[in-house]
């Protein structure tokens, strides 16, 4: 396993909510991180950002790691749940609040 697959695995692992993103929670850099953002701090969820933009080597490893095309990503409890898309559906269906709560994830603004 490479160096980059391994900080991808252990962020993955060792976070119960994390989202790899363009840009900071606190500053996304592109419309589609932003969205997922905006939702995740709605349903009061805490959980890690990581910066893709830090590095090419991340960017690209995160891809192959879930074999997933784009950026956001958002993982829970180890596990890929999707893009801005799927989150997003999930969370206008009410979906999203209830999946976390499956997991064991306390949010804030459960509906």
């Amino acid at each position: 396993m490479s160096a980059i697959n391994q900080f991808i695995d252990n962020e993955v692992k060792s976070n119960d909510v994390v989202l790899f993103m363009k840009g900071t929670p606190g500053f996304p850099q592109c419309g589609f991180s932003g969205q997922v953002v905006q939702i995740l701090d709605y349903v009061g969820v805490d959980y890690k950002g990581v910066n893709i933009l830090t590095s090419d080597e991340l960017r690209q490893g995160i891809k192959e790691y879930s074999n997933w095309p784009t950026i956001p990503q958002l993982y829970v409890k180890g596990e890929f749940v999707g893009g801005c898309d799927i989150i997003r559906e999930m969370f206008q269906a009410g979906e999203l609040q209830s999946f976390l709560d499956e997991k064991g994830i306390s949010v804030k603004g459960a509906a």
